[in-house]
Formats: C-alpha cells, sequence, structure tokens
C-alpha cells in the first residue's frame, strides 16, 4: 500500500506564488512500481479536476487553465512530486488533491488519494 500526503497549501494574493509537495510513502514491501502521479482540484461546489500529471519517466500532462503559470516536477527516489503555482489568480482556489497510480503486483495497479491541502487565493 502507498500512503499519500499533500503540504504547502496556504493562502496568496494574485499574482503570487505557492509550492505544493506530495509525498507517496510505502507501507509495505508489496509496492512493484508507483507510476503516474497527479494533481487534482476541487473548488467548492465544483467537480474534482485534474490540474497536472507526471509519469514516471517525466512526461507531464496540464489542465489548459494552469498551462504556463504552473510546473509540476517529481523525484522518484523520494517518491515525491511537486507543483510549482505561480501568477496565481482568485480561481485557483480550491482544495488540492495528489494521486498516485501504482502497481503493487506486476498486473495489478490501485490509485490512491490523499486528503487534500488548500490553497486560497486573495484578489
Amino acid at each position: 500500500q502507498v500512503q499519500v500526503a499533500e503540504s504547502g497549501g496556504g493562502l496568496a494574493q494574485a499574482g503570487g506564488s505557492l509550492r505544493l509537495s506530495c509525498v507517496a510513502s510505502k507501507t509495505g514491501a508489496s509496492v512493484y512500481s508507483i507510476n503516474t502521479m497527479g494533481w487534482h482540484h476541487q473548488a467548492q461546489g465544483k467537480q474534482r479536476e485534474l490540474v497536472a500529471e507526471i509519469t514516471s519517466g517525466g512526461r507531464t500532462n496540464y489542465a489548459d487553465s494552469v498551462k504556463g503559470r504552473f510546473t509540476i516536477s517529481r523525484d522518484n527516489a523520494k517518491n515525491t512530486m511537486y507543483l510549482q503555482m505561480n501568477s496565481l489568480k482568485p480561481e485557483d482556489t480550491a482544495v488540492y488533491y495528489c494521486s498516485v497510480h501504482y502497481n503493487y503486483t506486476p498486473s495489478v495497479s490501485r490509485l490512491d488519494w490523499g486528503q487534500g491541502t488548500q490553497v486560497t487565493v486573495s484578489s
């Protein structure tokens, strides 16, 4: 199993920056590989949406709304993923969740989520 924990949320002014971190901790020997990691956000009253994701090989995918402003990265040796958020806008306000897709056998995979971290951007 994998435990997922986010950190780094908080309050920022419009135009400011925040950096989120997500650590995927292996809780047993039954983790074969950690694959795609992703950031998603959920604003109040809205559905959870993909913000950005990154494969173990470093290939990235971004939502159109954050392209050019947010940068996703990961350190595979530390099983840690980051989201650098620049030029923040009030509409970025949401709870940000980390997702971790991993294999616990070569043929069986699972997706786990963190508890979320609040990001609030004031105008």
